[in-house]
């Protein structure tokens, strides 16, 4: 829980930048980017498309900025679009662009050999898959709590819910994990 005086300086910070200072935006990004960052990497797994989203994340908030209404902390609302964002990713229609055959062999591939990738972070892809396969809110919920590293009453406020609501969500969503990587070994 945040004291007073994170408060006020947020919303000193967000007062200031909606009236045009640019180091507000800046503190604003030092102050969140790592925990954005974080969690966009958690739900995508690879590194380069988290920092991409999370550039996303923060073209995407200062846009929408003047409806932020305050009801719950900034970084919660980040967090919100930083998620939205992910999940729009991941509905985007993929272009692919064909190499030419005289370029391709000319290309060299800056990534590890197939049999040195085999095995590494399977389990932190099974669990990642199983997750996305969650319903919208248990999903948003299980990312929010131990991805996003947001607490359960903050979560509650955003979505206009109990806490108890919350935790239900979560036993809920562990259960249907369970399940899914149980299944996922057989």
């Amino acid at each position: 829980m945040r004291n007073r005086a994170e408060a006020g300086e947020e919303g000193r910070l967000l007062a200031a930048l909606a009236a045009g200072d640019r180091s507000a935006a800046e503190r604003l990004v030092e102050r969140t980017y790592r925990g954005v960052y974080a969690l966009l990497r958690r739900l995508c797994g690879d590194p380069d498309l988290a920092a991409d989203l999370t550039q996303d994340t923060y073209r995407k908030a200062w846009d929408a900025l003047p409806g932020f209404d305050r009801r719950s902390q900034f970084s919660t609302w980040l967090f919100r679009i930083a998620y939205t964002t992910f999940l729009n990713h991941l509905r985007r229609p993929r272009r692919l662009v064909p190499i030419e055959e005289r370029h391709e062999a000319a290309v060299a591939d800056p990534a590890p050999a197939a049999d040195e990738v085999v095995g590494r972070d399977v389990e932190g892809d099974r669990l990642r898959r199983a997750v996305l396969a969650l319903p919208e809110d248990l999903r948003y919920t299980v990312t929010a709590v131990f991805w996003g590293d947001l607490p359960v009453k903050e979560i509650a406020r955003q979505e206009g819910i109990t806490a108890v609501a919350i935790r239900k969500r979560l036993k809920k969503a562990f259960r249907l994990l369970a399940l899914a990587l149980e299944e996922d070994v057989r």
